[in-house]
């Protein structure tokens, strides 16, 4: 690694989220739903459907509560994964909301996973007890790695949170196992992981041992990861099988079908690809290697101008759990995986951290609000797994699912918010989402409070107010968000100019205890229109305010918004329902119906539907789905 001085990478480092109080405004119901109801429920879930009885290691397996499908893997391989995250989510409310019911659960599952843990630190459920001949035998398909990489950021947040080591020393040993196992060294293995996540996991635990072996790791694991021949191929062979049936045909599928450097397009499962990608910034950055942090760079510039819905939403193919080709944006079989949308917030924010440009937080705060936030019922309990942008009224959230990744996901992304609002370097505070909430900084020594009141996302509206306990030499980079085409500041009621640099505003000087700053953005309606090339959305718009994506449900103009039109020039009037689940800014505007009069049984005819007056109403995307079963559309037909 260089030494400090001539690093070319200077991290901006995340606040630890709790050290940040949502005391108000948008985000303090949503965080305290996921504690209350989501975490709970979510553990309720994991009993019931059997997925903590895989820890019961002193009993013979009963029967599989996932059946093997024909591709050889079983949901059941990963379970793991899902009982760490859930963990994981629990443990980020634990500091500041102390919960002894919760976090004994948590020791209940821990001193079981140390129970079972193999003599020489080997961790998965499934292959302990059902397969233990088998395991480290099939990188490509069964997840190994990627299990214990939940684990691990499970056992790293539960350790901040709490200070016990029990579970972080048991996924030490785990990960001294994998070291003893892998690498380039003669007679270890050169594989790893079809599914990422081990990766990102290994630097958050360097973070805290500081143990090199881990970052070590974590970096062979990326560089190993596309060379040729492949090992994949070389595995298949082993267990008697012809590399060439591999279901998915081709390792594209798992960002493995050329060396990470090279790759120049996003291809293949979305949510791999996401945590691959977060694992290379946070390399570029450990490792000060900027040809990790170009390629990251192509990839987003493919991903955001070819490949991503409008919610923040990515992967469009059901079959391959993420991309086809590009352009390619169907609307209702829209895949668009919650967790996907929610690794690509952990990518955004790892880039900010290190290259701070507002064109990652942008796309972060569009996930938060749309792409991922839609995950999540606002009852806490009810969730989806694809969230699909048109809908004839047959989607409908799930108490659980089949593969329950995304429940877990959603709820460790709200619990650890705090730590994507800002990061600090030196005297620096930078800014990156706005909502209210109370922040504590220490600044080289210096302490600082600072406040935000603003009922964002509703209102461009801030407040900040600063505490400190003597003046001190501040910068804040403020981000002025990639909608907003009027932004205003005052500071003391005295204007201040705003000129942003890579999306960021700098106010700099002496504070004293008591400042304000006061940010104004304009939040006009604005009309969206995609490129040519989708075509699903020729001749269609999508409506946006702030940072805020619309749709429109059958729930609330009586026909299917498919039969919808709305003219270019048609007024749309923001206004704030306080009966809308908890209240949320509503679009209420004059359109057209598409009658059926006239057609008189026949499905063509030579004349275009007549058009009747039709008022209607959008409500946030995020919220779709929370009422009756209707329909659902966030690309409207313009006319």
């Amino acid at each position: 690694m260089s030494s400090s001085a001539s690093r070319r990478f200077d991290r901006y480092v995340p606040v630890d989220h709790t050290r940040v109080a949502f005391d108000g405004g948008f985000w303090k119901s949503w965080q305290e739903t996921v504690r209350d109801v989501t975490i709970p429920t979510q553990h309720k879930r994991l009993e019931e459907d059997g997925f903590l009885e895989v820890l019961d290691f002193d009993n013979p397996p009963g029967p599989l509560a996932r059946p093997i499908q024909p591709s050889g893997l079983s949901m059941q391989h990963f379970f793991d994964s899902d009982f760490g995250k859930w963990i994981e989510a629990a443990s980020y409310t634990l500091k500041n909301h102390p919960n002894p019911d919760i976090e004994a659960k948590i020791d209940a599952i821990v001193e079981k996973l140390e129970h079972g843990q193999m003599q020489d630190g080997y961790l998965n459920s499934w292959f302990i007890r059902r397969e233990p001949e088998k395991r480290w035998s099939n990188l490509r398909d069964l997840h190994e790695m990627y299990s214990m990489g939940h684990l691990l950021e499970g056992a790293v947040a539960y350790y901040e949170a709490t200070g016990k080591r029990r579970f972080l020393d048991v996924m030490i040993r785990a990960v001294d196992h994998i070291i003893d196992t892998f690498g380039p060294e003669p007679g270890k293995l050169r594989g790893y992981d079809a599914h990422e996540e081990i990766e990102l996991a290994l630097v958050k635990l360097y973070r805290v041992t500081g143990d090199p072996r881990h970052l070590k790791l974590a970096t062979w694991l990326v560089d190993e990861r596309g060379q040729m021949p492949s090992y994949f191929d070389d595995e298949a062979r082993r267990r008697g099988e012809d590399p060439a049936d591999y279901v998915f045909e081709t390792y594209a599928y798992s960002q493995a079908h050329k060396p990470v450097r090279e790759q120049t397009e996003v291809v293949g499962h979305a949510v791999r690809a996401m945590y691959l990608l977060s694992a290379m910034t946070d390399l570029a950055f450990e490792n000060d290697d900027p040809t990790l942090k170009d390629a990251a760079d192509r990839l987003f510039a493919d991903l955001t101008g070819r490949q991503l819905y409008v919610t923040g939403g990515l992967g469009p193919s059901g079959a391959n759990e993420g991309f086809t080709r590009a352009f390619d944006l169907p609307n209702e079989t829209a895949y668009a995986e919650t967790c996907a949308a929610i690794a690509l917030g952990f990518w955004c924010s790892r880039m900010a951290e290190i290259d701070l440009d507002g064109k990652y937080t942008d796309q972060l705060e569009t996930v938060l609000f749309n792409g991922a936030l839609s995950g999540i019922a606002r009852d806490g309990e009810h969730y989806f797994y694809e969230n699909v942008l048109e809908s004839h009224g047959q989607n409908r959230r799930w108490k659980w699912h089949y593969c329950p990744c995304c429940p877990t996901n959603i709820a460790r992304f709200i619990t650890s918010l705090g730590k994507y609002f800002y990061t600090t370097k030196g005297n620096e505070i930078a800014v990156h989402l706005y909502g209210a909430n109370v922040a504590e900084f220490d600044l080289d020594g210096t302490f600082v409070r600072l406040r935000q009141e603003t009922a964002y996302p509703w209102d461009g509206d801030i407040r900040i107010a600063l505490g400190l306990f003597e003046p001190t030499d501040l910068t804040l980079k403020l981000r002025i968000p990639g909608w907003c085409r009027n932004a205003r500041a005052t500071l003391n009621g005295r204007d201040i100019p705003l000129v942003p640099v890579k999306g960021y505003a700098e106010v700099s000087g002496t504070f004293k205890d008591g400042d304000e700053l006061r940010l104004s953005f304009d939040m006009p309606v604005e009309r969206l229109y995609a490129h040519p090339a989708v075509g699903e959305d020729a001749g269609r718009v999508a409506l946006r305010r702030g940072p805020v994506v619309y749709c429109v449900e059958e729930a609330d103009i009586g026909i299917e918004p498919q039969r919808l039109r709305i003219a270019p020039d048609a007024r749309l009037e923001p206004r704030y329902d306080t009966d809308l689940l908890g209240g949320a800014v509503v679009l209420e505007g004059e359109g057209y119906e598409a009658a059926a009069d006239g057609f008189d049984g026949r499905l063509y005819r030579t004349a275009p539907p007549d058009l009747k007056p039709k008022p209607f109403r959008a409500i946030p995307y995020h919220l779709w789905a929370n009422r009756e079963a209707g329909a659902m559309q966030v690309w409207l037909a313009e006319e």
